[in-house]
């Protein structure tokens, strides 16, 4: 138990920073970190419900998981969806690259880049 909400906290303060710095390169003003904290809720949220209940259609299903996510970012910031196709780009990098360096530290494992331990 301990594990999985410590698992859901580190997910959500990785993804809230991740969407952070991509709004904040991408919108020419600061839109805060709470609200950054409610998109990586909601988006994530938006992503499982989609992936549940369409997720098994091969390639249709993960690109509709994926637009729900953008469609959160782009109710959340304005630009539109270009935009916010752009601050989930570079919102998936950086959470990328926070994952790898907490991996480097022994923080989280690398399974949680997508890459099962050996």
């Amino acid at each position: 138990m301990v594990s999985a909400v410590f698992v859901f906290l580190v997910s959500l303060i990785v993804g809230a920073a991740a969407i952070h710095i991509g709004a904040q390169l991408l919108i020419d003003r600061d839109t805060g970190f709470r609200r950054a904290t409610v998109t990586a809720l909601i988006g994530a949220i938006a992503y499982t419900l989609v992936g549940l209940f369409l997720g098994w259609i091969p390639l249709l299903g993960p690109l509709l998981m994926l637009v729900a996510w953008i469609g959160v970012i782009n109710w959340q910031y304005p630009g539109g969806w270009g935009t916010a196709f752009g601050i989930g780009l570079v919102a998936w990098v950086v959470a990328v690259l926070i994952l790898f360096a907490l991996s480097q530290l022994g923080v989280v494992t690398p399974d949680a880049l997508g890459v099962p331990a050996t």
